[in-house]
């Protein structure tokens, strides 16, 4: 992917989606639909209805970007999930972007820092 990994969270909107929507048309989602902030740093994610081509919307320091990515061949994996919003860690959208999905998954501990302490 071309941009790092995200500051803010991961947003994905698990009900199809026209994807001629461009950025008035998604933020529009992200304010009345998810009830998020569109200018928050956070990433979402959207998902047309045959599940082949997805848009990315994110707010930079200068301004709106949208990423997209089609299929040629296969889905996103949105099979099983209730449509509203979801939010995904990076690593499952790292994931979620190359068609994988994780039936069971065991995490163990990890170290975390936190600055509070």
């Amino acid at each position: 992917m071309i941009f790092d990994e995200p500051k803010g969270k991961v947003w994905l909107y698990t009900t199809p989606t026209d994807m001629r929507k461009s950025y008035h048309g998604l933020t529009g989602l992200v304010r009345t639909e998810m009830n998020l902030d569109e200018l928050s740093g956070d990433y979402f994610v959207f998902v047309n209805r045959n599940k082949t081509q997805l848009k990315m919307l994110y707010f930079e320091r200068t301004g709106f970007c949208l990423w997209g990515k089609r299929l040629e061949q296969g889905q996103f994996p949105l099979q099983g999930l209730a449509e509203g919003s979801m939010q995904l860690s990076w690593t499952d959208l790292k994931l979620f972007l190359e068609g994988i999905k994780v039936e069971k998954a065991r995490y163990s501990k990890r170290w975390h820092y936190s600055q509070d302490e």
